[in-house]
């Protein structure tokens, strides 16, 4: 039996075109919700059209969003799996469980599926920055899990993945691209409109969400200084995760920010109401490797407020890397035009490839 577990907002939006491929072949699955994130996700669920969980565990009733948080849920979830885990698996133990990325449930998913004999397949496998600390502790789980022999099967999505876990001797598949390109797909088709793309002004958009960048007031401050400095020259729409807010706040920069015409400050939006807004927007200045990817699939100019990525996507066509350098952000905010680039339109689809070499498992 093929079994899925997902964890996260990012899980869920890359996972959904594997689900529902699954379900278009009338392939039966084992849909596990590991809720680290609780927020919109059974919206997210809902507009991809995808099945409700068959179990969940860990529900906090909110997003595990601090370290004392994310312990706490950690150790529930692990508790739960070690007494339950003939429940939570259908007593299988010849089956897959399909795990995504580098959050933390691809970890507890691994742990999970090995007690009960399953093998481990990671979606998103490979990626590498080769520094523990940036991305932390994204780059560390990646590491930690193939190193220690919980994954099976590699999906990856570039050669440059593949090569990087080739010596593991397991099995590799590359899948030519991310499925958040699938992801992309479905949201074209669906299209929901945003009052705020409805703007006839130029707009750019900023999304921050990573570890070391908002809970580092040093870095957090140079990323105000720059994110005001160009308001200056073109409207910017700064999407605010949760944790995000509450940085900003502590530190005493969400004041400034708020009383700043030219930087509006939205709540976090929906995976596809926010595509709806980046395919009206200049660029988006961002830290995110989703965000990122959907850039380069897009051809829209990404402006990394990163000092380096594991990603290869648009790397030297339409995304470049800040350095956090103020000289390199200013000549990418002029210039941002010459980044821009056709969207990828290659019909193949990872998401398929990827259900092809899990049928003989159902």
């Amino acid at each position: 039996m093929i079994h899925i577990i997902i964890g996260t907002r990012a899980q869920i939006i890359k996972m959904a075109p594997v689900m529902k491929e699954l379900e278009s072949r009338k392939i039966d699955y084992n849909f596990i919700f590991l809720a680290q994130h609780k927020e919109t996700m059974y919206e997210i669920m809902t507009q991809f059209g995808i099945k409700k969980p068959n179990i969940v565990i860990g529900d906090m009733g909110k997003d595990i969003t601090n370290v004392k948080d994310m312990i706490f849920w950690s150790f529930r979830i692990l508790i739960y799996s070690f007494l339950k885990s003939k429940i939570i698996f259908r007593n299988d133990r010849e089956g897959v469980v399909l795990i995504h990325g580098d959050a933390p449930p691809l970890f507890l998913g691994a742990l999970m599926a090995k007690r009960q004999g399953l093998k481990v397949a990671q979606v998103e496998a490979g990626l590498r920055s080769h520094n523990y600390l940036k991305p932390f502790p994204e780059e560390l789980t990646r590491v930690l899990s193939a190193k220690i022999g919980l994954i099976d099967i590699f999906f990856c999505q570039d050669e440059k993945a593949v090569s990087n876990i080739v010596h593991f001797n397991k099995t590799a598949y590359c899948t030519r691209y991310n499925t958040i390109l699938d992801s992309l797909r479905l949201a074209e088709k669906l299209n929901p409109t945003t009052k705020h793309a409805e703007t006839n002004d130029k707009f750019a958009i900023v999304s921050l969400h990573r570890f070391e960048t908002i809970f580092k007031k040093e870095n957090l401050e140079k990323v105000v200084t720059e994110i005001q400095k160009i308001s200056k020259k073109l409207k910017l729409f700064f999407i605010l995760h949760p944790s995000t807010r509450v940085s900003l706040k502590e530190n005493s920069l969400y004041g400034d920010l708020n009383e700043n015409p030219k930087c509006v400050l939205l709540p976090r939006q929906g995976f596809f109401e926010f595509n709806n807004l980046l395919g009206k927007a200049e660029f988006l200045i961002t830290d995110g490797g989703s965000n990122q990817e959907e850039c380069f699939y897009l051809g829209i100019p990404c402006l990394l407020f990163r000092s380096e990525t594991e990603r290869s996507e648009g790397i030297g066509e339409n995304v470049v890397v800040s350095n956090f350098d103020p000289v390199i952000i200013e000549d990418f905010v002029h210039y941002y035009e010459s980044y821009r680039r056709k969207p990828v339109s290659e019909s193949f689809s990872p998401s398929n490839f990827i259900v092809n070499q899990l049928e003989k498992f159902n």
